[in-house]
């Protein structure tokens, strides 16, 4: 079994200044999660989230019930 590296990317919709997260979609299909890291800190922690989990917190923002 290979290892396939995260392939890390920011939203188009990023335009904050620099307050972004990155995700690795990637790894949905061969390991069932999305990983998650902070942009400004690349070499730093990054979450591993189940694939359901991160895409019922990508439909809650779409439908307004996640705002910051």
């Amino acid at each position: 079994m290979t290892s396939e590296p995260p392939r890390w990317f920011t939203s188009s919709y990023s335009e904050n200044g620099g307050q972004c997260i990155e995700i690795a979609a990637n790894l949905v299909a061969s390991h069932g999660v999305v990983p998650v890291r902070d942009s400004k800190n690349p070499g730093g922690p990054a979450l591993a989230l189940p694939g359901s989990a991160f895409a019922a917190f990508v439909d809650g923002v779409k439908a307004g019930e996640i705002t910051n």
